[in-house]
């Protein structure tokens, strides 16, 4: 359940329309990037981590309250094992290197996604960082690590049915909230805005339940490449959409 100073509709921000609150971003790009160049990939992906201190830097000033990274997909197990592995490397190594910072700035930083694949070590840190930023609020920074949308919304029916069971839970009171109280979300707000980096234009299993209304832009940068001046660029045009929730323009 979330706590109690957080903003945490299910659906728009109704008194935000023109600011984009909370920000979702799928981080594309990294090892076309590099290779680009004649690199490794996981140089591609080391560069990335660099990326996201920038952007999380700057957030706040751009009125973002909420960002929302995706960085490791329940598909991405299928790359190779090398890239894989390093990629838990860069994962633990910014949080190494990060918290300090991440607590001087008034950063909470989450997770979500289905951790128990993931190795013990990179767990205790996810924890350890969550434990020690979680009085922060100038920013509320969550990272997908091992997520996936439809597995999501397959755990949370799990759990709605076990409780369903156990005669903790009547299944006549399941609403649209209450399923969002048990997705790993349940802390957030609905992400007002999503983008992806890299030319894609394909939302890849990303808060599928969160992001049925939220404005989507595609940039064609790679992730490395992409600036807070960019960001800002897209807040901008954001701000000037009309988003009616299935109304109609006034």
């Amino acid at each position: 359940m979330a706590a109690a100073d957080d903003i945490r509709p299910h659906g728009p921000l109704a008194d935000s329309a023109k600011l984009a609150t909370h920000v979702a971003i799928i981080m594309d790009g990294n090892g076309r990037w590099a290779t680009n160049r004649g690199w490794p990939r996981l140089v591609g992906h080391r560069r990335g981590a660099e990326r996201v201190r920038e952007i999380v830097a700057s957030s706040p000033g751009l009125g973002i309250r909420y960002l929302t990274l995706y960085a490791f997909s329940t598909e991405n197990w299928k790359r190779s094992t090398e890239e894989v592995l390093g990629l838990m490397a860069i994962f633990a190594r910014y949080i190494q290197r990060e918290a300090d910072r991440l607590a001087a700035e008034g950063v909470r930083m989450r997770f979500i996604g289905e951790r128990t694949r993931l190795d013990p070590k990179l767990q205790r840190l996810m924890a350890g960082i969550e434990a020690r930023t979680a009085g922060l609020n100038r920013l509320h920074l969550t990272v997908a690590i091992n997520y996936g949308g439809r597995d999501e919304i397959l755990r949370a029916i799990r759990a709605v049915t076990t409780e369903v069971a156990q005669g903790r839970f009547d299944p006549d009171a399941l609403t649209e909230a209450a399923l969002a109280d048990r997705l790993d979300t349940a802390h957030l707000p609905d992400p007002d805005l999503v983008i992806r980096t890299s030319g894609e234009t394909r939302t890849s299993n990303f808060l599928p339940w969160q992001a049925a209304y939220s404005e989507y832009e595609f940039t064609e940068t790679l992730w490395p490449d992409f600036t807070p001046a960019e960001l800002q660029a897209i807040l901008t045009r954001f701000g000037n959409r009309e988003r009616r929730f299935g109304g109609v323009a006034r």
